[in-house]
């Protein structure tokens, strides 16, 4: 909420205050600054924007930045440098079970392209510690091809990205990165919606399911099983249909008990929904969904009411989305 995300925000200006006193913080109530609000631009609230060097111009948004110690670090890695230099084996492993993840960079060298986009990422992402290394001796040790990166979960690695020449866009970077916030697949409730959308990826695959049926646990693998190869172009969500908190979110999608097992894509940004045109929840039929949907191929899904029976009844016709094609056009 805005309440606690002030609260954080006031934390960490408090304990910045000592260690940067050149970065100030300050707090303003558009609501009755019109002029800033559209100055700025500011379409939701809270937002938060970073001024650099006195300058009204081009401010930097601070996206999905929640907790006061997150708010310290991506200060901190816009004001200096975003990343650990990392010279040994030792350093390296003092980076990785520091928490629950980190991220490092193995580079041939210090100066090309893929090292600003993974410094820039860097900036992006302060919920991790990101180090990287040009030492022979350290790549050597933890066996990986230079010009890559690593993301370690609990101290071992459990993704590995060829960065190529600095091809990959940063945004691209920053999306698969942070899923690793999350579970492969993660189940909507209250708690963890907030952690959904707070990772940018907008595409985003729903799963209705009770999960207490006896074919579950078979669904449950095929999805997960699916999931590992869209990691940061498509997020996972189970939903479970049994739960009534999640009336809401049938409604929005126009569920009902007969459709379960069901499947369905949301773009975020368009709000277009697509249904999975295959009934069965198979890894084969789930990969080839999210491919086409990739690909731009997949069929938007407009999910429609019923055709009311006495819908030509009367000289003003009731039209719903299966009826309206055919007559209007």
């Amino acid at each position: 909420s805005s309440q606690n995300l002030s609260e954080e925000f006031a934390e960490a200006a408090r304990q910045l205050k000592k260690e940067a006193p050149r970065i100030q913080f300050g707090k303003m109530d558009v609501t009755h600054q019109h002029d800033l609000r559209k100055e700025f631009n500011i379409q939701a609230f809270p937002t938060v924007k970073f001024f650099v060097n006195g300058s009204r111009e081009d401010p930097i948004d601070c996206k999905g930045v929640r907790k006061a110690s997150a708010f310290i670090t991506w200060v901190k890695r816009r004001t200096g440098p975003s990343t650990v230099l990392i010279n040994s084996t030792d350093q390296a492993e003092a980076i990785i079970k520091a928490g629950d993840l980190a991220v490092i960079g193995f580079f041939r060298e210090l100066h090309t392209g893929s090292v600003e986009v993974f410094s820039e990422t860097a900036r992006d992402v302060p919920e991790m510690p990101f180090g990287m290394t040009a030492s022979e001796d350290v790549c050597a040790d933890y066996g990986v091809q230079r010009n890559s990166l690593v993301v370690f979960k609990e101290g071992k690695p459990v993704h590995n990205e060829v960065l190529g020449d600095g091809r990959q866009s940063r945004l691209g970077l920053t999306r698969l990165i942070k899923t690793f916030t999350l579970d492969l697949v993660t189940e909507y409730n209250i708690e963890t919606s907030v952690k959904i959308f707070d990772v940018p990826v907008e595409n985003h695959i729903l799963l209705f399911t009770p999960v207490n049926s006896e074919t579950f646990s078979e669904i449950y693998e095929n999805y997960q099983s699916a999931a590992a190869g869209f990691r940061g172009k498509i997020l996972f969500v189970l939903v479970d249909t049994n739960e009534a908190r999640n009336g809401r979110i049938f409604e929005y999608f126009r569920i009902r008990d007969i459709d379960v097992p069901a499947v369905r894509i949301l773009n975020l940004t368009s709000e277009a929904r697509y249904k999975m045109p295959a009934d069965e929840v198979t890894v084969e039929n789930l990969k080839e969904f999210c491919q086409s949907y990739l690909n731009g191929k997949a069929k938007q899904h407009l999910p429609s009411e019923e055709i009311p029976q006495d819908w030509d009844k009367m000289p003003v016709k009731v039209l719903v989305g299966k009826n309206f094609n055919s007559i209007i056009f």
